[in-house]
């Protein structure tokens, strides 16, 4: 599974720190929607132009999942009770979205934004693409 991210949104940024900290069996592999890996998966996917960064996606199983779809999808595969908030799942898409846009929309607010990409330590540096 890949996890792809605003790799200048502290918001973002966070997130996958939080999700790197309780991934112990290194499920998740990462990478920026900036970068030339995301990049490349996007484009397997026909995705050629992206220019608002406002939304996870998750690579799994050959399908990916955007917004609130990616956000229940990884909390379903992570450990512990974590997997619980996939119950919010019987939520209308409509509804979910709508939070994680208020969110994404002001994510620069919230915590502000990078003016590139974060390096990961070289320990993570392999979950990294």
């Amino acid at each position: 599974m890949v996890v792809l991210f605003d790799g200048v949104c502290n918001f973002c940024n966070a997130s996958i720190n939080f999700l790197i900290d309780r991934d112990q069996k290194g499920v998740f592999k990462f990478a920026a929607l900036q970068s030339e890996p995301g990049r490349a998966i996007l484009a397997k996917y026909q995705i050629t132009t992206i220019t608002d960064f406002d939304s996870v996606i998750l690579e799994k199983d050959g399908r990916l999942y955007q917004k609130s779809d990616a956000a229940l999808e990884i909390a379903r595969n992570m450990n512990g009770l974590w997997k619980l908030l996939y119950g919010f799942k019987i939520v209308p898409k409509f509804i979910r979205d709508f939070v994680y846009d208020l969110v994404a929309k002001n994510r620069y607010r919230f915590m502000g934004k990078m003016d590139a990409c974060r390096l990961p330590t070289p320990e993570l540096k392999a979950r990294f693409l």
